[in-house]
């Protein structure tokens, strides 16, 4: 399918999806900037795509493969991709992940996750079949026991091996445990998370001969976000020209055109049409490298989501649990604060109130049990050690975070090191 002409996707979506017909009702006839569009409302956009009577898709779900992207058990969000799409999408990665690091002949083994609808593994196994350059891919998966896993790295030599940072640190931390190392492994290709400095020297021991790189930058929900630049900082990535517009844009969604100047991250797909995507948040804040050759640096979660180690939240979920927790209506704000300790991500669920008390104690263990309850994947992730249990602090409204140009509240703040 070739690349379009933003006039003409923008006049299939309108002429096929209820969403964007009425999205863009109040827009003229033609339309050939992105600036002339409104950013997509995530909470609207999410709505409307639900798998029955869905209003957001361009045609019936005939033909597709169906994913699962983040969010609660009660809210499930599903992308949607047609055959020509998906092979379209994997190509593209695939052929990024030669800049990642990938050479001929080189044995990858892909730990990413499969099943329950989740994209990753197929996604990967996926490009590394359509990359340019020949490859042999093992399929192994981030379930498998640590020792077959182990075995099968060793029996093959494998030479790349790609998971989660999450799944990578999980084997080296079982690894160097026993005592083994892996020499053989050449680069660790990480994706669906940051890497962080405190995780290189566990890698480090288990694979001494490896250098952690990221595989590239996409999601099941807004696609292909950028492909991997070499050098020495693996946030950096190049939007993939000409199968998508990347934009980063400020708080009053206006172009951010200059270097160094963070902005939420904001995709349009051009060749996506049965789940169009049109200048859609992608969740993250970036800033621009060098704006005329699309390269830009990934700065962590925006508002609309945050990952936690493994774990994908959606604030709009995460503030309609705390809303049904809250009977009484005693909490005025919610923050959601991203802490990192022991080498462990944690989330914090800052609470504002108008004068915080001990009795507040209970609302805080009822409104921790009810997110809990719906995001049980956060469970099983802190009582597997890769994050901190999610725990509960108080504050005034006024002590909450605001963005100190535009006085707005600052929904997920981050306090990470990103350096």
């Amino acid at each position: 399918m070739p690349v379009q002409s933003l006039a003409e996707l923008v006049r299939f979506a309108r002429l096929n999806s209820p969403f964007y017909q009425e999205l863009y009702s109040h827009l003229p006839d033609q339309v050939t900037e992105l600036t002339d569009l409104p950013v997509v409302p995530q909470a609207e956009f999410w709505r409307a795509n639900s798998p029955r009577e869905n209003r957001l898709l361009t045609a019936p779900l005939q033909e597709a493969v169906v994913f699962r992207s983040g969010g609660t058990t009660g809210s499930p969000k599903f992308s949607c991709y047609t055959r020509a799409e998906w092979r379209e999408f994997t190509s593209a990665f695939g052929a990024g992940l030669v800049n990642a690091g990938l050479r001929p002949g080189h044995r990858v083994a892909d730990l990413f996750y499969a099943g329950d609808l989740y994209a990753s593994f197929t996604f990967i196994l996926d490009s590394l079949h359509r990359s340019p350059v020949a490859n042999v891919r093992l399929p192994l998966g981030g379930a498998t026991p640590w020792e077959s896993t182990a075995a099968t790295l060793e029996e093959f030599r494998v030479e790349v091996v790609a998971g989660t940072p999450t799944t990578l640190c999980a084997l080296a931390e079982r690894l160097t445990a026993a005592g083994r190392t892996l020499p053989d492994v050449e680069l660790l290709f990480f994706g669906g998370e940051c890497l962080f400095g405190d995780q290189l020297p566990l890698l480090g021991k288990a694979f001494p001969n490896a250098e952690a790189r990221s595989l590239g930058y996409a999601s099941v929900d807004a696609g292909l976000l950028g492909e991997a630049v070499p050098g020495g900082d693996p946030r950096v990535h190049r939007a993939f020209v000409p199968h998508t517009a990347v934009e980063i844009l400020d708080d009053e969604d206006a172009p951010v055109e200059d270097t160094g100047v963070p902005g939420r991250l904001v995709v349009t797909d051009l060749r996506r049409r049965l789940m169009p995507v049109l200048r859609y948040p992608a969740g993250d804040r970036a800033e621009w490298v060098d704006r005329e050759a699309g390269v830009f640096r990934i700065l962590g979660r925006a508002e609309e989501g945050v990952r936690v180690g493994p774990v994908s939240l959606y604030t709009e979920d995460v503030h309609d649990i705390v809303r049904g927790a809250d009977t009484a209506d005693e909490i005025t704000g919610l923050q959601l604060v991203i802490r990192r300790q022991d080498g462990r991500d944690g989330l914090v669920l800052r609470l504002a109130t108008g004068e915080p008390t001990d009795r507040h104690g209970a609302l805080g263990a009822a409104v921790a049990a009810a997110v809990l309850a719906q995001r049980p994947a956060y469970t099983g992730a802190a009582d597997a050690g890769h994050v901190n249990p999610l725990t509960v602090e108080w504050a005034r409204h006024q002590d909450l975070a605001v963005n100190s140009r535009s006085g707005k509240l600052v929904r997920v703040v981050d306090e990470r090191p990103h350096s």
